[in-house]
């Protein structure tokens, strides 16, 4: 697991990240419905995004520009994601072995 640089700490509150990533707020409630990204949340409940949250938010944004539908854009992150958690494995076997 990395660790955390502040990239993954929930700061940012829903109308200063909709803006941030220029999209509307409602967009954003949607996309969590959808299971695309999961922000934060305060301890009343309120939504908070960090960093990772608003990069993810640019690939949606980037998916949806290409085409691809919401279904489509949550296949792209899963695989993306688990990309990522292979490529960890496969440097973490490599360092082992010296």
């Amino acid at each position: 697991m990395e660790p955390d640089t502040g990239r993954r700490t929930a700061v940012y509150a829903i109308s200063v990240a909709a803006e941030m990533v220029g999209t509307g707020q409602q967009n954003l409630r949607l996309y969590e419905r959808k299971g695309l990204l999961e922000p934060g949340r305060t301890v009343g409940g309120t939504r908070r995004y960090s960093e990772q949250d608003l990069v993810t938010l640019r690939r949606i944004s980037a998916l949806l520009e290409d085409g691809l539908n919401l279904a489509g854009v949550r296949v792209v992150l899963e695989l993306e994601a688990a990309n990522r958690c292979l490529q960890m494995q496969l440097a973490a076997a490599r360092h082992r072995r010296g």
